[in-house]
């Protein structure tokens, strides 16, 4: 059989035949699927990787990468989520040939100590914003911004989460569940991530016509929510403040999920109920977090695996293309979990 029937059964280019049988991981998934389907209808063996035309797949470069969390503490365990996430993706995709590096800096104004000896291709920058004097001591080096804490003014490239996508999803949700009255609950309202996530709930929300109450914590400026912990008695505060909302809200948005237990335990002790009193909806999804709580509330997962096979493949590209100019912004959209479910 040629590789042009074969494509011409799976609906796609001879092309793209080829690459399926020498690169499939540069195949889209449902185009791979129909033309293997095809492949095996009819017996069709591709000839041995010496014998055939075309592209061969090779191993690109190692490259030595650095992680560096801005305003945390050294040997953090909390911290080795990025390093569990990378490995998952190496263990399924031969291409992420990455020597990864850790590295730490108590503030925002300080390098880590021990970057000029780690001799690395790249940096991602993850945590508190460094300072301006610290983006230009990494000028040289190349660099991309992971995540939800940057400024508006932050010059440089950048991979994150669709914050504002989360909130206006959470916001359609509730709004689909037939609740009137909503509210956002949250610590931490200065948190970049959670700025944006309430604006665009609070937004929508009003768009759909459902009363809106926004039930925020205390500001803690400077805090590099890295390490976030509520204030003691902080759950029962907003608990207290969400009870007095005029009129009562019954679908809860709470747009990160680091306290929501302590929260769901103070509205339980208050007599409110899930799924009798009220329906919330998180917006993140931790599995360690998520399968600790009382109920199962439905949730939007930010899609960690996405985001941190964007950063890596964006670092690799811009450490192959320094020269490139401006600043280029990536963000990924979230997921839905329905009650009960995971990713």
């Amino acid at each position: 059989m040629l590789i042009t029937e074969i494509a011409t059964k799976a609906r796609v280019s001879p092309a793209t035949v080829s690459r399926a049988i020498n690169q499939p991981q540069l195949v889209a998934a449902e185009s791979l699927a129909r033309i293997r389907a095809v492949m095996q209808q009819h017996n069709y063996v591709p000839a041995p990787l010496n014998r055939r035309r075309g592209p061969k797949a090779r191993l690109p470069e190692q490259r030595r990468i650095g992680v560096w969390f801005v305003g945390a503490r050294a040997n953090n365990p909390s911290l080795n989520w990025f390093q569990d996430q990378l490995l998952q993706v190496q263990s399924t995709d031969p291409r992420y040939r990455v020597d990864l590096r850790v590295l730490f800096s108590n503030t925002p104004d300080e390098l880590p100590r021990n970057l000029a000896g780690e001799r690395l291709d790249g940096v991602i920058v993850q945590g508190m914003e460094p300072s301006a004097d610290c983006l230009a001591k990494l000028r040289e080096l190349p660099h991309v911004w992971f995540m939800t804490r940057r400024s508006v003014s932050y010059p440089g490239d950048y991979v994150e989460p669709n914050n504002e996508e989360n909130g206006r999803m959470a916001a359609e949700y509730l709004h689909e569940r037939g609740h009137k009255a909503v509210a956002v609950i949250t610590t931490d309202p200065e948190y970049s991530a959670i700025v944006r996530r309430n604006r665009a709930f609070v937004e929508r929300a009003g768009e759909l016509g459902m009363a809106v109450h926004s039930v925020l914590g205390a500001a803690n400026p400077g805090v590099s929510y890295l390490e976030i912990s509520p204030l003691n008695g902080e759950s029962d505060a907003l608990v207290k403040r969400l009870l007095d909302c005029t009129p009562k809200a019954t679908g809860l948005y709470i747009p990160v999920d680091h306290f929501c237990g302590a929260f769901f335990r103070a509205l339980r002790e208050a007599g409110r109920k899930p799924g009798r009193d009220f329906e919330a909806i998180l917006g993140n999804y931790n599995p360690i977090i998520y399968h600790n709580l009382d109920h199962s509330p439905a949730a939007i997962d930010i899609n960690l695996p996405m985001l941190v096979r964007k950063v890596v493949d964006h670092l690799l590209w811009r450490i192959e293309n320094p020269a490139v100019g401006g600043r280029i912004g990536i963000t990924i959209s979230p997921r839905m979990l329905t009650r009960g479910t995971s990713p």
